[in-house]
């Protein structure tokens, strides 16, 4: 009840939300910041303008001596392939078809978990249980980040920044839409992302989730971009 849908555009195009306990004033002054810097947000892929690599690049550095492994795609039932299909075509422009890469990892997919419900078992005993929400498509980097060099790049605290938002009556939670596609990957690592299933190899242009240094990387690039703003 707190929140409602407003719309920077005409047809209920370009959706925003916001307290719904603002002054008509309130609304109107919002509206036209939004308006105004309507490019800084994001409602699809397509609208995903990227950092520069001159700020920040993710680089996928191997130990030394390491081979390169190709794995086989894994068995998925028909369901569980339109997922991966629609999870393909959602990220044109992110992937490209690759086929001579000698990195190669297989593709998982996996359950969304939303919130949790209580359910009964076959002995009437009252059970938390996580609600499924969706499917969630992973690629498996493990032995890709078995061999790739760690960072030790060091991240925040989370008791320490509780600490400094605790006390304050307002604080401003900035979301990056898809901030990890954001970031490029170096031209010559980008094979190393390759992952296979049903459709095709294709390999990464942008900084995929799971990768080994991805949290690293995304934080190098917060405080290039906040430097002004930290401690």
């Amino acid at each position: 009840m707190e929140l409602k849908y407003t719309y920077l555009e005409e047809n209920k195009q370009c959706p925003v939300v916001i307290s719904s306990s603002l002054t008509t004033h309130q609304e109107i002054s919002l509206l036209e910041v939004l308006k105004r810097c309507k490019k800084a947000i994001g409602w699809q892929i397509s609208d995903l303008k990227g950092i520069s690599p001159l700020v920040c690049t993710h680089h996928i550095y191997m130990e030394e001596e390491t081979k390169p492994i190709r794995q086989p795609q894994r068995r998925l039932n028909p369901h569980l392939q339109e997922v991966v299909r629609a999870e393909v075509l959602k990220l044109a422009g992110i992937i490209y078809p690759i086929s001579d890469s000698p990195w190669v990892s297989p593709t998982q997919v996996v359950p969304k978990k939303s919130g949790i419900t209580v359910v009964q078992n076959e002995n009437g005993e009252e059970i938390a249980t996580r609600l499924t929400s969706g499917w969630r498509v992973c690629i498996d980097y493990r032995k890709l980040n078995a061999m790739t060099r760690k960072y030790h790049f060091p991240l925040p605290f989370i008791d320490q920044v509780l600490e400094r938002v605790s006390g304050h009556p307002f604080y401003c939670f900035l979301d990056g839409y898809l901030g990890y596609f954001q970031i490029e990957i170096d031209v010559e690592d980008q094979e190393k992302t390759t992952f296979t299933c049903l459709f095709g190899t294709y390999a990464y242009r942008r900084m995929s989730f799971g990768l080994c240094n991805a949290p690293a990387t995304f934080q190098i690039c917060m405080l290039s971009i906040f430097s002004d703003m930290v401690e």
